[in-house]
């Protein structure tokens, strides 16, 4: 029984360790398949993500080479040497009148002219003041819809006001609206070049332009030519030596103060705004050169814009503001030479109101309106809180100001003289206030000396966009390329620019003008003082009492002679000028 039982015991250890054994081994075979099955999705994985770089770098080679391809697609104008994708440049001729054109001193943009596509001059916005107007051009938007309603505002919201000559104020981005030519294109990789262009310095967007010249009103002319082909002459992006931070620009936008400059300053009438004229002519001439010189003639787009007109001024046709409305109940006053007044209370609005219609229906050289009233709607000159609610408009070439920065009566008896000698900011739709739109290049293919109807510079904006193939914002313009030409400007039927009086003979000062009080009642048959004291709110004594004697009124009447045969003088200068210059001012072509 021991011995059976040793023998059964042994065969039990020994099937133990063949079932360990088999264990073991059925494990081990477990464990290699395993093994073998890490080992085979580790090469499945790398073997996929090899295939998932392979296809990124594929997709990626594809894109560049499609966007090499459309580059390429891109700079399909060469000038024989360098290829250019579509590039515009756009001057703006501050204060440029249209009829300027008329004088025989500008040759240069006149064969523009005669090579180009223009209507017969082009309506500015209204107010037709400089920093509204430029920033249309820039945006395609009203005034009322950008944001900048003059050179001056106070934007009830902000609690804060817009001043155009105070730049740490007037460049923060709260106040421009809208989206700019420069930060349309930048949005769409096209590079540009901004040269002093109102706006161009107030960060709007959070874009900068490639490039940005900021504001010297003491620049050289010849320093902008040279920095516009400057800007031209850097390599293109198919350049081996292109620069990323110093691109080609395909957007060029340059500002010209001068005319405005002088014609504030001298008149529009004056001798030395012939002189500013010429010497802009030829910079524009120079400009030209280096184009041609550069073989870019055909090549670069050229737009040549201006932003209002001017018109002449004279102590004769100035209105004092204090007259008109108790300035007391005013707690802020927008823009110049029109009047925009916010009153302290708000109920007092309607009273101010009737205040100055009852005196401006005296006057027919100043009308009023209420911005939510009877502000004329061609204007677009409502729909914004930064609007005053009411509003002081002038006839072209008058002025309103208070008496304390130009007191009317003392001023005149001290002979003095009304500055600035030419002004603007006038009815948009009156012939001194026209400006200039002209357009030559690929993105122009019509006839030389081609006609389009008369259009506002709402328009400007989605021109320039398409002529440098870029997707323009929605806007207030309806115009797109290509331009459709109603005939030549030298068909025999078409529309000729007239020259307009200026100062407009509808404004013309009564032969005798004593006081502010006067003007107001100089469309009215009673006699000057009687006229006054039947004014609302009008002295007992009229203000001109001390100017009742004879000699007070023959002294009105010398000046207001010596005005009118100064302006008569000037406009025979201007004729005579123009018969003298008649050889030295023809047309030449351009090198």
């Amino acid at each position: 029984m021991e011995e059976g039982g040793e023998v059964s015991e042994s065969l039990s250890r020994h099937s133990s360790e063949s079932d360990l054994r088999r264990l073991g081994h059925i494990r081990d075979d477990k464990s290699s398949k395993k093994s073998v099955a890490r080992r085979v999705a580790l090469h499945l994985f790398i073997t996929m993500l090899f295939l998932l770089f392979f296809l990124a770098a594929y997709r990626i080679t594809q894109s560049n080479r499609k966007a090499q391809a459309l580059l390429k697609a891109k700079l399909t104008f060469s000038n024989g040497t360098t290829l250019f994708a579509p590039t515009t440049i756009i001057l703006s001729l501050d204060g440029f009148r249209a009829d300027f054109l008329q004088r025989g001193l500008s040759p240069t943009l006149n064969k523009f002219i005669s090579e180009g596509i223009s209507p017969l001059h082009m309506l500015p916005s209204f107010p037709s003041v400089t920093f509204p107007n430029h920033y249309t051009m820039a945006t395609g938007l009203y005034p009322e819809s950008h944001g900048i309603v003059g050179n001056t505002f106070w934007d009830p919201e902000l609690k804060d006001e817009f001043y155009y000559t105070h730049p740490e104020k007037a460049l923060q981005p709260k106040w421009w609206g809208g989206e700019p030519l420069w930060l349309t294109a930048e949005q769409q990789n096209v590079r540009t070049a901004i040269h002093m262009w109102p706006g161009s310095e107030a960060h709007i967007g959070g874009v900068e332009p490639a490039h940005l010249d900021k504001f010297n009103p003491k620049e050289d002319l010849q320093r902008k030519v040279n920095r516009i082909l400057e800007w031209l002459d850097l390599p293109g992006p198919d350049s081996p030596h292109a620069q990323s931070n110093s691109p080609r620009p395909q957007l060029i936008a340059a500002y010209v103060p001068n005319v405005d400059a002088d014609g504030h300053q001298f008149g529009p009438n004056s001798t030395e705004i012939r002189t500013t004229i010429k010497t802009v002519d030829d910079m524009l001439g120079n400009l030209f050169a280096g184009l041609q010189a550069r073989n870019l003639t055909n090549v670069i787009n050229v737009v040549v814009v201006s932003d209002h007109g001017m018109a002449t001024t004279s102590i004769d046709r100035v209105v004092q503001l204090d007259d008109l409305v108790d300035l007391s109940k005013v707690e802020h006053i927008d823009g110049w030479p029109l009047y925009g007044l916010r009153p302290k209370d708000p109920k007092d609005l309607d009273l101010l109101y009737q205040q100055v219609k009852e005196k401006a229906d005296a006057n027919a050289n100043i009308e009023v309106y209420l911005r939510d009233k009877d502000m004329p709607e061609r204007y677009h000159f409502s729909n914004n809180p930064r609007i005053a609610p009411l509003w002081i408009v002038p006839k072209t070439g008058w002025a309103i100001v208070t008496k304390k920065d130009f007191d009317i009566v003392k001023a005149k008896a001290e002979g003095a003289v009304f500055h600035p000698r030419g002004l603007h900011g006038y009815d948009h739709e009156n012939s001194l206030m026209r400006a200039i739109f002209v357009a030559r290049g690929p993105a122009f293919p019509h006839k030389p000396n081609s006609r389009v109807e008369v259009f506002q510079n709402t328009e400007v904006y989605n021109i320039v966009c398409d002529s440098i193939d870029v997707e323009p914002r929605p806007n207030n313009g309806t115009l797109r390329l290509p331009l459709r030409p109603v005939g030549l400007h030298s068909d025999d039927k078409a529309p000729k620019l007239d020259t307009p009086d200026d100062p407009p003979a509808a404004s013309a000062t009564p032969a005798v003008v004593d006081s502010p009080s006067d003007v107001l009642a100089a469309s009215t048959s009673t006699s000057p003082s009687a006229a006054v004291s039947s004014l609302p709110g009008a002295p007992s004594t009229s203000p001109i009492s001390s100017f009742k004697g004879e000699m007070a009124k023959d002294d009105t009447r010398v000046g207001t002679w010596f005005q009118w045969a100064h302006d008569k003088l000037e406009a025979l200068k201007d004729q005579l000028f123009g018969l003298f210059d008649k050889e030295s001012d023809k047309p030449t072509p351009l090198h």
